[in-house]
């Protein structure tokens, strides 16, 4: 019996995640520069042919794991502003912050590094630019969460919280071992999640 469209998407879809976990593996591992398409193809036991397949090259690929990277922050974002108050709001964005670098504390530190790389890189500078890019759109969003809080300044509370966000990802990636993920998520939200008192 043929495939369904439907099984057939799933299908191309389990191969690029196989591929685009080879990939980050190796990235973290040896760097984007000193990783070949062989090597990515062996990690993910795949044939070269195939690998080609999905991506012309080593580039395309690194794009397509970045676009995947841009639609995760947004869809976290995306679901915060769903919520009916800033509070539920900023709560969520902790949450999905601070989990995710728990769960994936390499693949975090892979895009940091990626959004440090030097403009004279000129491989990886576009891909900095692009999550940087993303980034700042989605500080605007949280900007808009602080002033629907009711706090004063609420551009530079947004600065604030991203700051201690960041801090606390950065600091749970250094010491993993024992970081008090939730404890950290309580005092975010003590500290910058409830509106000015009257």
């Amino acid at each position: 019996m043929p495939r369904t469209p439907a099984e057939n998407e799933r299908i191309r879809q389990a191969a690029k995640d196989k591929i685009h976990a080879a990939a980050m593996t190796l990235f973290i591992k040896k760097g984007y520069h000193a990783t070949s398409i062989d090597d990515v193809a062996k990690q993910a036991q795949i044939s070269k042919g195939l690998l080609y397949n999905y991506y012309k090259g080593k580039e395309e690929l690194l794009a397509a794991m970045v676009q995947v990277r841009i639609e995760e922050v947004k869809e976290v974002m995306e679901a915060a502003t769903q919520l009916a108050t800033p509070h539920k709001q900023l709560c969520h964005i902790i949450d999905g912050a601070l989990d995710n670098v728990y769960q994936r504390p390499d693949v975090y530190r892979f895009y940091l590094n990626l959004q440090t790389q030097p403009e004279d890189d000129r491989v990886l500078a576009s891909y900095r630019e692009q999550l940087n890019e993303e980034s700042l759109r989605q500080f605007e969003v949280q900007c808009q969460i602080f002033k629907q809080l009711g706090v004063k300044q609420p551009r530079l509370r947004s600065l604030y919280f991203s700051s201690a966000l960041q801090g606390a990802m950065l600091m749970m990636t250094t010491y993993s071992e024992g970081f008090p993920v939730e404890e950290m998520k309580e005092q975010l939200i003590r500290e910058y999640c409830s509106p000015p008192a009257e």
